[in-house]
């Protein structure tokens, strides 16, 4: 079984995530923490695999108590779980080291296909032994496949998938025509899923001024953001 924390300041809401992580094959509910000094004493008790973090808590807030955990040596993963959108957050979370960030509210399907490709992510890196490239990629890309169920209707996951390899694969910030040729897809759609990629922090976006006209707009993947 995989033992989950719970971490919400909201009593009501960690009673509704628990009830949800519950009812999800391979996971168990270990604890429930309302604020960071009990989440950091939940860890310290185990045992806890993933932490369901929320970002705003009374005390300190989510980014917080991941740097400390860290700091301690404490190597527990962890999903954020909260309501917080800034990008600057979502950021932090990724060179935390967060494996996936969850934006409330959302659906009991939701975290359901996040934990589940989890789970398998898991038995894949426990089995150990050496990685060819086309593993190496399948591993980084399988908590992004989890993201298909929040994609709009008439979004399709594989051309969302072609827009990521096409940002990863660049050594800079990318326009939507030069993602439209490096993905083998029209502008538009390449413009059509950038945006929606830029709205859930996936993508970050910057401006490019030319002496004339209007700004340029230039996307990155949002593990090659640049720090701010």
């Amino acid at each position: 079984m995989i033992e989950v924390l719970i971490v919400d300041d909201d009593v009501r809401v960690a009673r509704i995530n628990a009830a949800y992580v519950s009812k999800v094959a391979g996971f168990r509910v270990a604890a429930q923490a309302h604020c960071a000094a009990d989440a950091l004493a939940a860890v310290e008790e185990g045992p806890v695999d993933l932490i369901l973090l929320d970002h705003y808590m009374p005390d300190r807030n989510g980014l917080a108590v991941v740097r400390e955990l860290r700091g301690l040596g404490h190597r527990t993963d962890v999903i954020m779980v909260t309501a917080a959108r800034d990008i600057a957050t979502v950021q932090e979370a990724m060179r935390q080291g967060a494996l996936q960030y969850l934006v409330k509210p959302f659906t009991y399907a939701g975290l359901r296909t996040r934990l589940e490709a989890y789970a398998s992510l898991r038995h894949t890196l426990e089995s150990g032994g050496e990685a060819e490239q086309a593993e190496v990629d399948r591993l980084f890309g399988a908590l992004w496949a989890a993201g298909e169920p929040d994609l709009p209707k008439g979004h399709s996951t594989t051309t969302a998938e072609l827009v990521r390899k096409a940002l990863r694969s660049a050594d800079g910030p990318l326009s939507a025509q030069e993602v439209a040729e490096s993905a083998g897809m029209s502008r538009q759609t390449a413009q059509r899923y950038l945006k929606l990629l830029e709205r859930s922090g996936r993508v970050g976006l910057t401006l490019r001024y030319g002496e004339t006209g209007r700004p340029e707009h230039r996307y990155t993947w949002g593990t090659d953001l640049p720090r701010t």
